[in-house]
């Protein structure tokens, strides 16, 4: 693990003591490879190889597989998904999908089966992990479909598709498309609060986050949030949904019921200048803040700065940063597993 630069001033405090041990993922997406780190010590005990420009992490619901989206970098489009042993600490297989397939947002149905957005073949693809197969292909056919939420109460997958500006809306049993929602361009990330029933989504390039009822398929609201906002992490037990603004290098905490911004953490975290991230020539001051992970029980919030090569732990409650943890290159999706490497 690379030392954090000295001008990076970044607390080093302790994650709690007789804290039970748990594992957290970073997918490196410049590095072509996943980092999983012990909690609560924040410690470094493996980094795995993953396909090309690795992107989101899904942990299953046992804890003990992980699967990481090979979305591929500009040039070259990914077309795999790493399976991840957590306690073992290995790759035990890929699941090999069509070619430009681009596989980006991931969650699991149970733990054997999940759901992955496909954008290069704009569908979404239903996976059998243990025989490292697809099951089924479901056409969205909207443009970018990238980041997708899953809602079992609702029997539904949500996909939010940023180059259309709308979230396609899945049933899960008859496995097909129902409807697109419009939301605002540059729809991206995605999360369900309201006990799941409300759909969130961040408009990246309308600088909003726009609100759906999950049942009946209508807009609540639009609520005006610039910075480019581009990922959502609800966290139902204190009314809040978190979204990362990398063009304000901050974090926007809104309020489920009022939806407005309750507060917000601005980063003071120095930029890498000398490698080149994604998003790091458009906003090259920036430490480029995207993915956002609740865990621990929803008593930690994980923040990664893609352009700082760092995930931040802060506390969910008083929203005080607890440490910060050097990752490999460009940080972005994250997953928690309540499993370390003895379990």
């Amino acid at each position: 693990m690379r030392a954090l630069s000295v001008t990076m001033l970044l607390f080093t405090l302790s994650l709690g003591n007789g804290a039970a041990a748990a594992t957290l993922l970073v997918a490196n997406k410049s590095e072509a490879s996943v980092s999983l780190f012990d909690l609560p010590s924040a410690q470094l005990r493996a980094t795995l190889p993953s396909g090309v420009g690795p992107h989101e992490v899904a942990v299953s619901p046992d804890g003990r597989r992980a699967l990481v989206t090979d979305y591929g970098t500009r040039e070259e489009p990914g077309n795999a998904i790493t399976v991840i042993d957590v306690p073992g600490a290995r790759v035990t297989g890929t699941v090999t999908l069509a070619e430009g397939a681009r596989p980006h947002g991931v969650e699991w149905l149970d733990d054997g089966r999940a759901v992955v957005t496909a954008e290069g073949i704009t569908s979404l693809l239903v996976v059998d992990v243990n025989a490292l197969a697809v099951l089924q292909t479901i056409a969205i056919d909207q443009p970018v479909g990238h980041m997708l939420a899953v809602s079992a109460k609702l029997g539904r997958a949500f996909v939010a598709n940023i180059g259309s500006g709308t979230v396609s809306v899945v049933d899960l049993a008859g496995g097909q498309k129902v409807k697109d929602l419009v939301a605002g361009e540059g729809s991206e990330g995605i999360a369900l609060a309201g006990n799941g029933r409300q759909v969130w989504v961040t408009n990246r390039a309308a600088g909003t986050v726009s609100v759906f009822d999950g049942g009946e398929l209508e807009k609540l609201a639009d609520i005006p949030l610039p910075g480019f906002p581009i990922r959502a992490e609800a966290d139902e037990r204190r009314g809040r949904v978190y979204v990362s603004l990398p063009e304000a290098d901050a974090l926007a905490v809104l309020d489920i019921q009022t939806r407005q911004e309750q507060t917000r953490l601005q980063f003071d975290i120095p930029p890498d200048r000398s490698r080149r991230t994604l998003f790091g020539d458009m906003l090259p001051d920036s430490s480029i803040p995207i993915g956002v992970l609740l865990a621990g029980d929803g008593d930690e919030l994980f923040v990664a700065h893609s352009n700082a090569h760092v995930v931040t732990v802060y506390d969910a409650q008083s929203l005080e940063r607890r440490t910060a943890i050097a990752t490999g290159l460009e940080p972005d999706g994250m997953g928690w597993s309540p499993l370390d490497a003895a379990q």
